[in-house]
């Protein structure tokens, strides 16, 4: 491990998809310097300002020259070559769904339960991209006063489906955008709406927390919104979790939150604090976050930073 987390070699694997693309301007910006881009046979040679694309191959990807991997690629993608990256050694932050409820495999947004990250074997999960705003602002709610239920509807932009699908939208008026659900359906509820749920549930350990989710897609280019309604076991005023909220770590207080507001920026939009009066000690609030930043790209940085920490301490 290099002495400096700035010295990390860190590979980025999917790096010209929209979350990959994110991922390379967060790391410029950060000072990483010792950085190697990887996807597709079809992007191979391809140039990314300084970068040459190298196909993401088992061999490739276990060669042992890279400290630790960035992943966003998709779920089959992930399982097929996330084991050869950790077999070269590496440590791998995956984006996909492919690990996230894995039994022994961190889920961690490093605001709510940064420990976890210490406890991985080579593979830590990079949570949903709406369960990291909603548990970074669920979090302080919890320790202050107690989460009893939580029902959130989310309002997700088209980003959420990937560059193709932002591409569709930037060339077609949105009245007329097909919004259709890129999520798996069992029936009652789309897979989008239980990850939120099992998600949640894992990252803030409370195993039998009742969740409802409702997500739809809806036709914005970056930034999603959910509306939240959350009940604790003990009173919480809207002027004590506004305080709360306004100290806590990646969240920031804004009176009317829109994914307008949050594209482009890193932290997380939270609002329209209120009572909700239909059930006891009840709170009503709306957020929006940058999905691409703090919701994908932005919080597997953080959870890398702070494994690259820790071996830089133990060296």
């Amino acid at each position: 491990m290099r002495s400096s987390l700035r010295d990390a070699r860190v590979g980025v694997v999917g790096a010209t998809g929209a979350v990959g693309s994110v991922t390379l301007g967060l790391l410029r910006d950060r000072g990483y310097e010792n950085v190697r881009v990887f996807a597709s046979s079809r992007s191979a040679g391809r140039r990314l300002g300084a970068w040459t694309v190298e196909e993401a191959t088992p061999a490739a990807l276990s060669r042992g020259d890279v400290d630790v991997f960035l992943f966003s690629v998709g779920t089959g993608a992930s399982r097929v070559l996330v084991p050869h990256a950790v077999a070269g050694g590496a440590v791998v932050v995956d984006k996909s769904s492919a690990y996230r409820l894995e039994p022994g495999i961190p889920l961690v947004v490093p605001e709510v339960n940064p420990g976890r990250a210490l406890e991985h074997d080579g593979i830590l999960a990079n949570p949903n991209c709406c369960t990291i705003p909603l548990t970074c602002v669920l979090g302080p709610l919890h320790e202050a006063a107690g989460l009893t239920r939580v029902r959130v509807a989310t309002y997700q932009s088209v980003s959420g489906a990937g560059a193709q699908a932002m591409e569709r939208l930037r060339g077609e008026p949105p009245v007329d955008h097909d919004l259709r659900m890129d999520w798996d359906f069992d029936g009652e509820e789309f897979d989008e709406e239980s990850k939120l749920r099992s998600e949640t549930r894992k990252i803030m350990e409370l195993p039998d927390l009742p969740i409802q989710a409702t997500c739809v897609r809806v036709p914005v280019m970056v930034g999603h919104a959910e509306a939240v309604w959350i009940e604790t076991e003990s009173d919480l005023a809207p002027e004590a979790a506004r305080a709360l909220l306004a100290e806590a770590p990646s969240v920031r207080i804004e009176e009317a939150p829109s994914p307008g507001k949050a594209a482009g920026i890193d932290d997380v939009l939270v609002g329209r604090i209120r009572r909700d009066p239909t059930v006891e000690h009840g709170l009503a609030l709306f957020l929006a976050s940058d999905n691409l930043r703090k919701g994908a790209a932005l919080n597997a940085i953080q959870i890398a930073e702070l494994v690259l920490q820790r071996e830089r301490t133990a060296a």
